[in-house]
C-alpha cells in the first residue's frame, strides 16, 4: 500500500527504526474507503521503469517512440482586464474547461489512431466555444465594461507531438499488469525528460547588489508536511471549485487551505509554522515516484483519476526564505497578496512564464527548468522556486493571476509602478532513489512534465511580523 511504503520510507531517510503514520487531509480521508479495493489490489501505474540502482551512476535515458497531447490556448492569459465583480462566474468557467479537456485528454489517449485522436477535438471547440460565450457575456454585463476581444479564437484545440518511451497505453512500451480499470498509462515523463546534472553547466551569477541594496533575509520554517496535507484544489486559481488543479498539492503553514477558504478563513485558521504570527499558504505540485504502486487517492480526483499516479514523496527539506532586493529597499506585501509562481500548462503553453528550476545538493549553480535531473550518488533532487518580487502597490490579485506582480529586470530593479517587495524563495528537497523514476503531479495532458512546475503562495502574515521582516531584510540582518 502507497501510506506503507511511504512510512517505510521516511524511516530510511531517517535511519532509524521508527515509522510514523501521516495523517491525510480530509479530501484523501474520504477518498480511502473507495479505493480500499484498487489499493489492495496492488494496481498502480508505470510511466517510466527506473533504470539506475543505487549502485550505479546514472545515464541520460534515450529518447524513444512518439506520442502526443492536446493543445489548447490559455484563456486566462487573454483576460488581464477582467472585473472582479465578474471574476467569480469567469473562473468557475475556465475550471470547467479544465474539467472538459481533462476528460477530452482520456477520450484522446484511449482512441488509439489519429482519426479517433482527431474526433475528440471536435466536441471539445465546441464546449470551449460554449464557455468562452458565457466568460464573454459575464464582462460584458458588468457597466463600462466591453466583450473582451477575439475570445472566440481560444476555442479550437490541436494535437501536439512529443517524443516518448512508448505509446499511450504503455509503459516504456511494457503494459502494467493490475492498473485500475479505466487508467491509461504513458502519460509521462519520458525518458528524454531527464538529464545527468553533472552535463549541465553552471548559470549566470545573479545581479550584484548596488550601494542602498537591502542585503537581509527572513525564514520562517512551517515543516515539511509530515501530516500529508493534501487536495487537488487551487484556491488562487480557481477558487470555490473542488479538483480545481487537476493534481495533489503539498501544503505547509495554513492548514484551512482548501477550494473554499477566504481570506477571513486563512486568518484564523491554524499553522504548521513555528512563528504564530506566519499564517501564510505555501503549496506545490506533490512529487511520485512513478514505481506502480498505488497511493491511497489511485481512485480520486486529483490523482488516478486525473492520470497522478504512485507514491507521493515527503520532502527531506523545505527551506522558506524572504530576501532583499539588490537596488534598493523593500515595502511590505499587503496581507492576502496572492503569488503563482511558474506554469502549469507550460508543455502546452510555452516557457514563457516557466519559471520553478530543478537541481541537485552540491550542483545548485546548475539549474534546470524543462528537463528533470540525475543527481550523482549522495545527492539529492532540489526543486527551488523564486516569487516574483515586484508588486503593483495596489492589488492582492489580478483577473490572470499575474498582472499584479513582477519580476525584477535583469539589474535587478522594478519596472515603472512597481515596487520592491520581500522575494520568497521557496526549496524543496527530495531523497529519492536514484534514476529516473520520479515526476511531478500535473494536468494530465501535460504529461507530467518538469517545465509545468510551479509554487503558490498566499500572505497571511500578522502585520507586526512582516513589519519585522522588511525591518531585518532593509537594515541587512538575518531573522527568523
Amino acid at each position: 500500500m502507497g501510506k506503507t511504503a511511504r512510512r517505510n520510507e521516511t524511516a530510511r531517510l531517517d535511519k532509524t527504526a521508527h515509522s510514523k503514520k501521516h495523517k491525510r487531509s480530509p479530501l484523501v480521508k474520504r477518498t480511502i474507503a473507495a479505493s480500499a479495493a484498487l489499493v489492495l489490489g496492488g494496481g498502480g501505474l508505470i510511466a517510466l521503469n527506473v533504470s539506475a540502482s543505487a549502485s550505479e551512476d546514472p545515464a541520460p535515458p534515450p529518447a524513444g517512440a512518439r506520442t502526443g497531447t492536446i493543445n489548447c490556448p490559455d484563456v486566462s492569459h487573454a483576460l488581464p482586464g477582467i472585473p472582479r465583480e465578474a471574476r467569480q462566474e469567469v473562473d468557475r468557467e475556465l475550471a470547467a474547461m479544465d474539467s472538459r479537456l481533462t476528460e477530452a485528454y482520456g477520450a484522446f489517449a484511449d482512441a488509439g489512431s489519429a482519426a479517433g485522436q482527431d474526433a475528440v477535438l471536435g466536441p471539445l471547440r465546441e464546449q470551449r466555444a460554449a464557455s468562452l460565450a458565457r466568460i464573454g457575456d459575464a464582462v460584458e454585463r458588468r457597466p463600462g465594461a466591453g466583450r473582451p476581444p477575439g475570445l472566440e479564437r481560444l476555442a479550437e484545440c490541436t494535437t501536439q507531438e512529443t517524443a516518448g518511451s512508448g505509446p499511450p497505453g504503455s509503459a516504456g512500451g511494457t503494459p502494467q499488469d493490475g492498473a485500475p480499470d479505466g487508467a491509461r498509462q504513458g502519460n509521462g515523463p519520458e525518458r528524454s525528460d531527464f538529464v545527468d546534472i553533472r552535463s549541465v553547466r553552471p548559470g549566470a551569477p545573479q545581479a550584484r547588489p548596488r550601494p542602498g541594496a537591502s542585503r537581509g533575509a527572513f525564514s520562517t520554517f512551517c515543516g515539511r508536511n509530515e501530516n500529508g496535507k493534501f487536495n487537488p484544489d487551487n484556491v488562487i486559481v480557481a477558487p470555490g471549485v473542488r479538483n480545481g488543479a487537476h493534481h495533489m498539492h503539498d501544503y505547509v503553514g495554513n492548514q484551512a487551505t482548501d477550494a473554499f477558504a477566504s481570506d477571513g478563513v486563512l486568518a484564523s485558521g491554524r499553522t504548521t509554522c513555528r512563528n504564530p504570527g506566519d499564517r501564510s499558504t505555501y503549496y506545490w505540485p506533490v512529487l511520485r515516484l512513478r514505481n506502480g504502486k498505488a497511493e491511497d487517492d489511485a481512485a480520486a480526483d486529483g490523482g488516478g483519476k486525473d492520470q497522478n499516479t504512485g507514491e507521493i514523496q515527503t520532502p527531506r527539506q523545505v527551506t522558506l526564505e524572504f530576501a532583499g532586493n539588490p537596488t534598493g529597499k523593500v515595502t511590505a506585501m499587503p496581507r492576502f497578496l496572492r503569488i503563482v509562481t511558474g506554469d502549469a500548462k507550460a508543455f502546452t503553453n510555452g516557457t514563457a512564464n516557466a519559471n520553478a528550476s530543478w537541481s541537485c545538493t552540491g550542483f545548485e549553480d546548475r539549474q534546470l527548468k524543462d528537463k528533470y535531473p540525475l543527481c550523482p550518488r549522495g545527492s539529492r533532487v532540489v526543486r527551488t522556486f523564486r516569487f516574483q518580487s515586484c508588486w503593483d502597490g495596489r492589488n492582492t490579485d489580478s483577473a490572470n493571476h499575474r498582472a499584479h506582480v513582477a519580476f525584477t529586470r535583469p539589474d535587478g530593479s522594478c519596472e515603472l509602478g512597481f515596487r520592491p517587495i520581500p522575494q520568497l524563495v521557496q526549496r524543496v528537497v527530495y531523497a529519492v532513489p536514484r534514476g529516473p523514476g520520479f515526476a511531478v503531479d500535473s494536468f494530465p495532458e501535460q504529461l507530467h512534465k518538469p517545465v509545468t512546475d510551479h509554487g503558490d503562495f498566499i500572505n497571511v502574515f500578522d502585520e507586526r511580523v512582516m513589519r519585522r521582516m522588511v525591518s531585518c531584510i532593509n537594515e541587512g540582518r538575518r531573522c527568523r
